[in-house]
């Protein structure tokens, strides 16, 4: 099976987005270089950021989100976003009405069945895990072999929280990985068991 990730770009302070779910300067790394980093071209790096951040998107076979991150996406329109074949949806609710029945994401209660379910569609491929409320709680349950973060040189004073609402302490090994982008610091962490 795959690793599990914890994984979003954040705050020096530790948001992944304001008060108003918005992600203000957190993704500017995405186009501050002249690297393509995907097909689109949308999307721009630094050489290093490239080097790290596009072997890593390749690995990833599956991506765990909220039912608020879809709401606030609206589904990615039905399409996976960068590439990944599936999205699993941690949600109490069903799927939204009218929505594509072939499109591949799967709406599943709880993290743990997410995750499994996740790991069951991933193979060996990496499952990654939207860091924020449900990153926080695959996380706190044990599920969460390593943690990515791409910080970003912002304070938000407040905000939605990298570990989401996380309130006991958990030690994580020393970072395996620091990179320095232009405008982000890369870091791999193995979460201690």
């Amino acid at each position: 099976m795959g690793a599990v990730v914890m994984y979003s770009s954040v705050s020096v302070d530790g948001f992944v987005a304001d008060e108003n779910d918005q992600p203000g300067p957190l993704f500017d790394w995405l186009s501050g270089g002249d690297v393509p980093l995907d097909d689109s071209g949308a999307l721009t790096v630094s050489q290093t950021s490239y080097d790290y951040t596009r072997p890593y998107w390749d690995e990833i076979g599956v991506t765990v989100v909220g039912r608020h991150v879809f709401d606030l996406t609206d589904g990615w329109d039905g399409k996976p976003p960068g590439g990944v074949a599936h999205v699993v949806v941690v949600t109490h609710r069903p799927a939204p009405e009218g929505w594509d029945r072939e499109a591949p994401f799967h709406f599943v209660n709880g993290v743990e069945a997410a995750v499994a379910r996740a790991q069951q569609l991933a193979g060996d491929r990496v499952v990654e895990v939207a860091a924020g409320d449900v990153g926080g709680q695959v996380f706190a349950a044990g599920l969460v072999d390593e943690v990515r973060m791409d910080v970003v040189p912002v304070v938000f004073g407040s905000g939605k929280r990298y570990f989401g609402s996380v309130d006991a302490q958990h030690l994580l090994a020393d970072p395996d990985v620091v990179i320095r982008g232009n405008r982000v610091l890369h870091l791999r962490y193995r979460v201690r068991r």
